[in-house]
């Protein structure tokens, strides 16, 4: 596995066994994120979204971080100095790279095997997935010096776990740990840190065997319908699954052909053999 680093090296990627393997790239700085990184990170996710050599993308953190939020002296205080022009283009390239992620043409999994604080939590929350290590820290520590957690943090937070918790969590500034994380519902599941990327890895492989037109559908449509109403959502995703069809409907056909004539799988248990699919 050969490991890609962008111009600055402040992110990097490798690819393996259909697998994209993204980092953040500043281990010295527990990966907190610069408008170097920003920017650079941007540009490998275009590169990359469109590539036929992988199926799933894991966000992972080199050294003990996955990352811990936006570096407080290059990205407010350097940038600040500059004038407004400055921070809207770093808020720009930020925004930007979460933005795209989120609605990434592949699924995305975070695996967050360290420090996850403030502006972090916008890449967490665009990635479709998350897990964590148990001993992973999660916090919104904006309070404790004197801000609110801006840059999406303080919806996020809201969006992944109940009024509750989100109110103690941005109002203590006390982290909490991947175990809590997990029964927050802020990511999906923690596990011990020896055993993390492999169970990113299961979990990567058992997405690689779906139409990977219907995951993208899918993914879209569980973030889209969350703010409508049912009868808008539902009328949302009669037009999603007939645009999904117009683009694979031999997929579709394929495995309801399975299913009902040949009767190799049941979709409850597991996926139909994409193999066996005409293009």
């Amino acid at each position: 596995m050969t490991k890609h680093t962008t111009p600055s090296g402040v992110a990097a990627y490798e690819i393996k066994d259909d697998i994209a393997w993204v980092s953040f790239n500043r281990p010295d700085k527990r990966n907190c994120m610069n408008p170097t990184l920003n920017k650079e990170m941007g540009d490998l996710l275009s590169e990359l979204e469109f590539r036929d050599d992988f199926g799933v993308l894991v966000l992972r953190g080199e050294g003990t971080a996955w990352s811990a939020g936006m570096d407080l002296k290059e990205y407010f205080r350097e940038t600040e100095a500059q004038g407004l022009g400055a921070t809207r283009r770093a808020q720009a390239d930020a925004y930007g790279w979460w933005r795209k992620l989120r609605w990434y043409q592949k699924p995305t999994i975070a695996m967050v095997n360290g420090w996850c604080f403030g502006g972090a939590y916008g890449p967490l929350f665009a990635c479709d997935l998350a897990f964590a290590a148990e001993d992973a820290q999660f916090g919104l520590s904006e309070i404790n010096w004197g801000i609110l957690p801006g840059g999406g943090a303080t919806k996020i937070i809201r969006e992944l776990t109940n009024f509750r918790n989100a109110m103690f969590h941005a109002l203590m500034g006390q982290n909490v740990d991947g175990k809590t994380a997990a029964e927050w519902g802020m990511i999906n599941e923690a596990v011990s840190a020896d055993a993390l990327e492999a169970r990113v890895t299961e979990v990567a492989r058992v997405l690689l065997e779906k139409n990977p037109v219907a995951l993208k559908a899918t993914k879209d449509a569980i973030r889209r319908v969350g703010e409508m109403t049912y009868d808008n959502a539902e009328d949302y995703l009669v037009r999603a699954q007939e645009a999904a069809n117009s683009y694979d409907n031999e997929g579709r056909k394929e495995g309801i052909k399975q299913f009902i004539d040949e009767k190799s799988y049941r979709p409850g248990l597991g996926a139909y053999d994409k193999s066996k699919q005409q293009d």
